[in-house]
């Protein structure tokens, strides 16, 4: 008799174990699904360099070149992207303007792996993900109130600052900035995939 129970007890908890699994499989599947749809879904349209910097706050110079921008509407929070290229020279001064408190860029210690994908990617901008690069990669950021330059004496939001020199004399600056949602108005309607 109690051989029995014990393995009819044995047998629930095997088949309880084995619902549990199956619904954490279903569940946490779903939700990565979810992940990847958001990641490629709600992109702006018609964002400009010129309207992301009055976002974020931060001024670009005039001499940039190769600008490039994005704006992605999310669940929780919005991120705005915004490249652009300048001389070394140029983007070493224009660092300097933008750390807060004499604070200095820093090089990229800990890469993330080659095939890192954050929720609002540059490679949708067509360029590789600053997180994963090494070589003449700087990092840095500031907060609203953090500096008093042209450069970010208008931050409205933090912004991750990253600074590679992809080939010798010229610096790709990137600007990530997380942004509550609501920002009014928008260059134009959202996209859904696009």
């Amino acid at each position: 008799m109690r051989r029995a129970l014990l393995v009819s007890v044995v047998a629930v908890v095997a088949v309880a174990a084995a619902v549990a699994g199956l619904f954490a499989y279903f569940a946490d599947k779903a939700l990565s699904d979810q992940a990847e749809k958001e990641k490629e879904c709600c992109w702006a349209e018609g964002a400009t360099p010129e309207w992301m910097s009055k976002v974020i706050g931060v001024r670009v110079p005039e001499s940039a070149e190769d600008r490039r921008v994005g704006y992605k509407i999310g669940t929780r929070y919005d991120t705005g992207l915004l490249a652009f290229t300048l001389s070394s020279e140029e983007a070493g001064e224009y660092l300097v303007a933008l750390n807060p408190g004499g604070a200095v860029t820093i090089d990229n210690l800990h890469p993330r792996p080659k095939d890192y994908k954050p929720d609002a990617p540059f490679a949708r901008l067509g360029l590789p993900e600053p997180e994963t690069i090494v070589k003449g990669m700087r990092l840095g950021g500031l907060c609203p109130g953090d500096v008093d330059s042209p450069e970010g004496r208008d931050t409205n939001h933090c912004v991750d600052i990253f600074a590679h020199e992809f080939k010798p004399g010229t610096t790709r600056i990137y600007l990530r900035s997380t942004i509550e949602p609501g920002v009014s108005p928008l260059p134009s309607p959202i996209t859904s995939g696009s």
